[in-house]
């Protein structure tokens, strides 16, 4: 089958997409496995390359320096205002890629699913993947489904792996970082991890906020257009901006001073998180990036980023200052400062 919803000669029956389940049996090798994959996956991810229905993608190689990433996505809930499970494990992976300034190519998708998930919502995960693929223009050309018994998962866990080249004279890495760069961030903060806060059943109340997720590819390619010499680039995941600066302080062996008054923050983010004893700063976040760039620079990057609807709200929230000790700090509006650590313990488990 090549999407058409045609069984194929010696498929004894097709699946049960609206009352169906998961069967250990999907996971064993045989009929029902190539079923489920061709009726499923295959008529959802279709292209040139998965339809050769090898165990890998042949596919001809690039110029340039190639880039790779992987990410396992095991989030709770798995639909969420704004997204789900499927779309989220493809603008993840493509975020990472982008976040080196490559231009992404292609994805790798690898299911566990758990005996007994419903067929229907994982066709649901599957439709929702293959349209955020097609929109990014970057298609699933490989893959691999494993079952496991049931008890022994949360339904579905996705790992997907992308590759992308760097063009020529683009280099960004987080160890970039240099004194006197400004910070940029490419919108609001926190609003992905808030939408699936706020579905957890034990913590559950209402918010308008839904998830951020979105591929940023587009985005970035218009940043290097404007300004190819940008230092870092890093999307704020887990451990949200507190913990990505962190990162690429200690990498650049620097520090960090953001200022409070120019963070751009959803009110009902920040509403929740007092209500709820967190900080907006360490809220995960799974369509916005971090540019850290020298001065002239971010005049010009600003407006290419506010041009695009991925960056209306970008903002300068900071700048990068010498510091031996690498501290990311943060002056508050009512004129202090206060150091922005590192994240202690586990603050929102099962978020992306």
């Amino acid at each position: 089958m090549t999407g058409s919803g045609k069984v194929k000669p010696g498929y004894s029956r097709s699946l049960d997409l609206k009352k169906g389940c998961v069967e250990m049996v999907h996971g064993s090798g045989g009929r029902a496995m190539a079923q489920l994959i061709e009726q499923l996956f295959v008529a959802a991810f279709d292209n040139e390359f998965l339809r050769q229905m090898n165990d890998q993608a042949c596919f001809q190689s690039f110029n340039g320096r190639m880039v790779m990433s992987t990410d396992s996505h095991v989030i709770t809930p798995l639909f969420f205002p704004g997204g789900d499970i499927g779309s989220l494990s493809v603008h993840g992976t493509i975020n990472d890629v982008v976040m080196s300034g490559a231009k992404p190519c292609y994805l790798a998708g690898s299911f566990i699913l758990e005996e007994g998930f419903p067929l229907s919502d994982l066709k649901r995960i599957v439709d929702s993947m293959a349209q955020a693929a097609q929109a990014a223009q970057v298609p699933i050309v490989t893959g691999d489904t494993k079952v496991v018994e049931k008890g022994s998962g949360d339904g579905v866990f996705i790992t997907t792996t992308g590759l992308g080249v760097v063009p020529e004279g683009i280099h960004i890495a987080s160890n970039n970082a240099r004194p006197g760069d400004k910070i940029l961030v490419s919108g609001t903060l926190g609003d992905h991890g808030i939408a699936i806060l706020a579905l957890r059943e034990n913590l559950s109340f209402h918010t308008s906020i839904e998830s951020d997720t979105a591929a940023l590819h587009d985005l970035v390619a218009c940043m290097i257009a404007a300004v190819p010499d940008i230092h870092v680039l890093r999307d704020p995941t887990r451990g949200g901006l507190a913990a990505a600066l962190n990162e690429i302080a200690l990498q650049s062996f620097v520090g960090m001073m953001l200022y409070e008054n120019e963070l751009p923050i959803h009110e009902p983010v920040n509403a929740a998180c007092e209500f709820l004893g967190l900080d907006p700063l360490y809220i995960a976040n799974e369509g916005k990036l971090i540019a850290i760039c020298t001065p002239d620079d971010a005049e010009k990057l600003l407006p290419a980023m506010q041009a695009h609807p991925l960056g209306q709200n970008a903002a300068i929230i900071g700048e990068v200052i010498e510091d031996t000790h690498c501290f990311v700090q943060m002056q508050t509006r009512f004129g202090g400062k206060r150091v922005v650590d590192w994240l202690s313990g586990e603050q929102l488990p099962r978020i992306c």
